[in-house]
């Protein structure tokens, strides 16, 4: 990981155009190549960022962050004060809690739940940035990237689209597509969900749970 604390301007093109004013901030480029931009507040969000895969030109004055899809983010560093990089090494990734990893379970056992026709391939199926929680194939063929969460937020969603990012890596599995299942997910990460091309689900726990009772009656 590499952290620059720099005072700096940035403006992104693409599906819209934004604008940021000079002004000290973190600019973070991860090991996977995304690219993030922070403010000393605002918690955990970034203020602008161009997740992977994508071109990093980094040059001493500014940086230049391209991808397929036309996007672009310019950051012009005018006064660097700290420039360091850091080997993270393999993450674990987040140990999901027991409602989390029983919905997970009940999923696969039952894909057809998210959609009609869908068959499960594997759970935790493995990227080169983390496993997806379930691939799954529809009636078409078509492989399906599942990330299931107990409260949908915008984070599942980005979290979804960079996994279906490396999946269509595969000329074995491209085009896939996404499924964001979650208990609530909230407006914003529908929204986010639509314009990256993602579909969602919010999933009665309860109900997938009485069913499963039910299913396991002998009488």
């Amino acid at each position: 990981m590499r952290l620059v604390v720099a005072r700096c301007t940035v403006d992104y093109t693409g599906r819209l155009e934004a604008h940021l004013p000079e002004a000290f901030r973190l600019v973070m480029v991860k090991a996977d190549g995304c690219v993030a931009v922070h403010a000393d507040g605002g918690a955990y969000k970034p203020l602008n960022w161009m997740n992977a895969p994508n071109v990093l030109d980094d040059g001493p004055d500014r940086w230049t962050v391209t991808n397929s899809r036309g996007e672009r983010l310019e950051i012009a560093l005018l006064d660097v004060l700290s420039d360091v990089s850091f080997e993270l090494g393999d993450d674990p990734g987040l140990t999901k809690d027991g409602v989390e990893a029983h919905l997970q379970q009940l999923l696969a056992d039952r894909p057809d739940t998210l959609a009609d026709g869908l068959k499960l391939v594997r759970r935790e199926y493995p990227t080169d940035i983390g496993p997806v929680d379930l691939l799954c194939r529809d009636s078409h063929g078509t492989y399906i990237a599942v990330e299931i969460k107990r409260r949908g937020e915008i984070d599942g969603v980005e979290q979804l689209r960079r996994y279906m990012d490396r999946l269509d890596r595969d000329p074995l599995l491209r085009p896939v597509h996404g499924i964001f299942a979650a208990q609530r997910i909230k407006p914003q990460a529908r929204v986010l969900a639509g314009e990256r091309g993602i579909d969602w689900v919010e999933i009665d726990y309860d109900t997938l749970r009485g069913r499963e009772s039910d299913e396991l009656r002998l009488f």
